[in-house]
């Protein structure tokens, strides 16, 4: 498949009165043409930051990209003028944020909120994206759109907030989407419905999509591609059947022990054990090793190499060594 988007060796850091922290420690992967790609883990896994460094939308200071490309079209994206980005973001890539309310202004109307880039980025005139501003809201699934056009975000519920932002996103026609929980605020219901919204425009316009959620029952219902990440680290990667089905990380595999399901009604959930590391001072090996029930002295010692078990699925974990194969056989 053709690959839109290459992240290459990312890292982040953040300057504190504590310290500095090391919020993204090497994260490398791919995105390819229309497919969903999810990125999945603990809160505080470095998630958001990713997300956020790949359109260069961390705050400096304190925060500081370290090292790393971001390839598009050709373009390493680290290495762009601030003018160069304006002229990409919303047009070519676009971001999703968490929270509907806070991503719209309350004080202008949904109509000049999602007119705003089609003028800035298509040079329209104001009739023109105006039409395109209804023609996007019937995408989305608002009704009556001419009418809701002029109306505020408090007269539009969680779900419909949701759709609008999404709408703002996508009203320039970008290459890419990157939604950062866009249903964490939503309740099961709407979230369903967003759900088969992203479906839909996907199918329908072949945007390639960056999801990023903490909800492994959200990824099990979009996800082409699934990252897991852990203390700045993606430590293992694989396509949703790989990673639900034959997951080989050990945090993976707690990730999902720890989630709910209908057909385990007399079995309780099995949570992780410890917390995640002090990313001041990272550890050397394995990040996840002294949360590991198959914890080894090299694990505590050196990082693991990279292990391709298929063309899709890698994974960092000295588990996949020949030694360790043989004395921890239940799990490899």
């Amino acid at each position: 498949m053709e690959k839109i988007l290459q992240v290459k060796d990312l890292h982040v850091s953040f300057s504190t009165y504590g310290g500095e922290v090391n919020a993204v420690r090497g994260v490398s992967f791919d995105l390819h043409k229309g497919e969903t790609l999810a990125i999945v883990g603990e809160s505080g896994c470095g998630k958001s930051v990713t997300s956020q460094s790949i359109m260069r939308l961390i705050p400096s200071p304190p925060g500081r990209i370290t090292g790393g490309e971001v390839l598009f079209q050709g373009k390493d994206l680290m290495k762009l003028k601030e003018k160069e980005l304006r002229k990409l973001r919303g047009a070519n890539i676009s971001m999703i944020f968490q929270d509907p309310m806070t991503a719209l202004n309350p004080t202008l109307t949904i109509g000049e909120q999602i007119m705003e880039g089609i003028i800035q980025h298509d040079k329209l005139s104001r009739d023109q994206a105006r039409k395109v501003a209804i023609e996007m809201l019937n995408l989305v699934g608002i009704p009556s759109p001419e009418q809701r056009l002029k109306q505020y975000p408090h007269q539009f519920s969680g779900g419909m907030r949701q759709r609008i932002v999404i709408a703002m996103a996508l009203v320039c026609r970008p290459e890419v989407l990157i939604a950062d929980e866009p249903t964490t605020a939503l309740d099961v219901t709407i979230q369903a419905q967003i759900l088969e919204l992203f479906r839909d425009i996907q199918k329908k316009t072949g945007v390639s999509i960056i999801l990023i959620t903490h909800d492994l029952g959200v990824v099990a219902q979009v996800a082409d591609r699934v990252a897991v990440m852990y203390a700045g680290k993606i430590v293992e990667l694989g396509t949703r059947q790989e990673i639900f089905y034959q997951p080989q990380h050990p945090y993976t595999r707690g990730l999902l022990q720890s989630v709910p399901r209908l057909d385990m009604e007399k079995e309780e959930l099995v949570p992780i054990p410890g917390t995640p590391p002090d990313l001041f001072s990272p550890p050397v090996g394995c990040a996840f090793s002294a949360r590991c029930p198959y914890g080894m002295e090299v694990c505590d010692k050196a990082y693991p190499f990279k292990t391709h078990l298929s063309s899709n699925h890698q994974v960092d974990c000295w588990l996949q060594d020949e030694r360790a194969k043989k004395s921890v056989s239940t799990f490899v």
